[in-house]
């Protein structure tokens, strides 16, 4: 555990190699989720691997104030994170919810950033309007997991249309994915959508062309909506190149992780 900013955060750390590769998660998930896609990365040793568990999520803290989880609080927390490890170059991977705090951070301290992957993420809403209306979709959501519980809330997550390609992995694969959901805190959910929820963060939108960070933008080939927000990425980000992986759909890491691995290693290494 770390403190940082009043809170404490769970960390894991793999490797002692010269290069940090930090790793941001989706909702409901933990930093442990990328375990498996580390395996098939090439040049294993050359990294430390860090395994982040957001407020709310895994291990780390569960304030009750959901304005504790915003884009901005979370992005100073990392870096605060980042100044208490002295490591002043990251190598920055986010999934989901995970992308678009990276992006974020790479957008407010470029300095930090050595190459950055972002997969299946968004830029945020580009609209106002969108913006509003998404976030009180989210503040439904949330209510709805502390009224229904987390059981419930989990049942109803995981049968949402975009994570129906994991339907096509092992029972045990998709049971093990249930039960860490499961660990989760109702309260640190419904926080964490509230505080820093797609509805919540500011577009970055109007601020990828001055972007001059090497980027790699993954959507899988079944997630028809982060397709098209990765090819419209892809044209404004002066540094970005696009890999649609086949076999895929918003989970990549975890549907395809030796495509993954590969795919990320050969693009931090070259």
């Amino acid at each position: 555990m770390m403190e940082v900013n009043g809170v404490s955060y769970h960390l894991e750390t793999i490797g002692n190699g010269p290069k940090k590769l930090l790793w941001l998660h989706g909702f409901t998930g933990k930093g442990n989720n990328f375990k498996e896609a580390l395996t098939f990365f090439e040049n294993h040793d050359e990294y430390t691997f860090i395994l982040l568990d957001f407020l709310g999520h895994g291990n780390s803290s569960i304030p009750a104030d959901s304005g504790r989880y915003s884009m901005e609080n979370t992005v100073e927390d990392i870096r605060a994170i980042l100044d208490e490890m002295q490591i002043t170059k990251i190598f920055l991977v986010g999934y989901s919810m995970g992308g678009r705090v990276a992006l974020a951070f790479s957008a407010t301290y470029p300095s930090y950033v050595e190459k950055l992957v972002l997969e299946s993420a968004s830029p945020g809403l580009r609209k106002e309007e969108e913006r509003l209306d998404r976030t009180k979709a989210d503040k439904r959501l949330a209510e709805r997991i502390l009224h229904d519980g987390l059981e419930a809330f989990v049942e109803h997550w995981t049968n949402i249309p975009l994570f129906q390609t994991q339907k096509l992995l092992s029972e045990d694969r998709q049971l093990q994915i249930k039960e860490q959901r499961l660990q989760n805190s109702p309260i640190g959910l419904a926080n964490s959508l509230s505080g820093l929820g797609t509805g919540s963060q500011p577009s970055y939108w109007e601020r990828l062309e001055d972007c001059k960070i090497m980027v790699l933008l993954l959507a899988g080939e079944d997630d028809k909506k982060f397709v098209l927000i990765a090819e419209k990425m892809e044209r404004l980000m002066k540094n970005a190149q696009y890999v649609k992986i086949s076999g895929a759909g918003h989970a990549i890491h975890v549907e395809q992780p030796r495509k993954f691995g590969k795919i990320v290693s050969e693009f931090l290494s070259n």
